[in-house]
């Protein structure tokens, strides 16, 4: 028996169709040898890293990342049994349940490797992780010179297999291409600088999305794409970018309508007063959802496949449309915040540009408590070889 899922008037919908659609696109950009690790951190950009997980892996993709040991411990608890990498910081009281639940960290302070090795050490095979080298995102990670002066102490303990060697970019989606190529370079020096040394390393990964499409030389053995596979991208126009379809769209519905008069205002401090007799839709959605407060007086949404403006400030539990142009308009109407209706459409970029912000963000920001409903993906296709 199907499952009949309660009604809920605030909702998202995730299109595992489409989710799979992007990821054959970026199977398409990779270089010979070159392999996709997806990023499905902050619960898959919003879209539900579980899910998304467990589509993307009957597809094909056997390795997936997180930043934080409680986002790896969540995916194992639902039986994620793929390796999980952790692309944020590792702290010593976390070695325990890193092990415990097999993730694999990134190291960016060696002073940590003591403790690894401590807590590795009566295990059967050397314990994998990654080095990461900061190469001018200012961020985490070990300089060029601190990590090869690393591998000629000797102190890389041998209940420890560097499997991984990675860097992350700060300009890969820039106007120019000077910082990212800059970058590139360092870590071409550092890559070998180990194989000078004898040292080969599986896996080498550097490419975010922006990189995987303007950088080929920058795939290595592993691309690590994040916003595409969910079907946007943050490319100057001048780049050509794949053809990404949006998986996430967000619904809410009509609760209920009011008219008000010229004069009239609407929602916290009065900064919407009415210049004529307007009707009113309000919405069961607000900023706690993810529906951000710097939409208000200048967001909007598609009811009966229009669009009808934000009116007032947005509250933190609901907001109010214009309907006065959309007559039909009633209780129980279904509203699209982001996705199509009719032959408009809003996305999340959109919204990111009325509130000043990226993608990303308005993604993330969907909040707990608007459930998630996923619309199922064509049967599992075999991995490109």
């Amino acid at each position: 028996m199907p499952t009949i899922l309660p009604f809920t008037p605030t909702y998202a919908t995730v299109d595992l169709s489409a989710l799979t659609h992007n990821l054959t696109q970026l199977r398409r950009l990779l270089s010979p040898g070159c392999e996709i690790m997806a990023v499905v951190k902050a619960n898959a950009y919003g879209h539900g890293a579980i899910e998304v997980s467990r589509a993307l892996i009957a597809q094909g993709i056997g390795r997936v990342a997180v930043v934080s040991i409680d986002e790896g411990i969540a995916l194992r608890a639902a039986g994620i049994a793929v390796p999980i990498v952790i692309l944020g910081p590792l702290f010593s009281n976390q070695i325990g349940d890193l092990i415990a639940h097999r993730l694999t960290p990134i190291i960016s302070d060696r002073s940590l490797l003591p403790a690894l090795a401590q807590a590795t050490a009566s295990l059967a095979t050397p314990y994998p992780i990654h080095l990461k080298v900061e190469t001018g995102m200012g961020r985490l990670g070990l300089a060029t010179d601190q990590l090869l002066a690393l591998i000629d102490s000797g102190h890389v303990p041998p209940s420890l297999k560097i499997e991984g060697l990675l860097t992350h970019f700060a300009d890969s989606d820039g106007l120019t291409t000077e910082q990212t190529e800059h970058q590139l370079t360092l870590f071409q020096t550092t890559v070998s600088g180990l194989a000078a040394r004898g040292r080969s390393i599986p896996l080498i990964h550097t490419a975010n999305s922006g990189a995987a499409v303007r950088y080929p030389r920058s795939h290595y053995s592993l691309i690590r794409p994040g916003i595409m596979l969910y079907g946007y991208h943050t490319l100057p126009a001048s780049v050509p970018a794949p053809d990404l379809k949006p998986v996430l769209s967000l619904q809410s519905t009509v609760a209920q309508i009011r008219a008000i008069q010229a004069g009239g205002t609407i929602s916290y401090n009065a900064t919407f007063v009415a210049k004529r007799p307007t009707r009113v839709a309000v919405l069961p959605i607000g900023y706690a959802d993810g529906f951000n407060r710097r939409l208000s007086n200048r967001g909007a949404v598609l009811i009966h496949g229009r669009r009808a403006n934000v009116i007032g400030t947005v509250c933190m539990d609901m907001v109010m449309i214009d309907v006065t142009d959309i007559h039909e308009t009633t209780v129980g109407d279904d509203v699209v915040l982001i996705g199509r209706q009719g032959a408009d459409r809003i996305t999340a970029a959109d919204l990111a540009e009325w509130t000043g912000t990226i993608p990303y963000e308005t993604l993330c920001a969907i909040g707990v408590r608007v459930p998630r409903r996923y619309r199922e993906m064509p049967d599992p296709v075999s991995a490109p070889s």
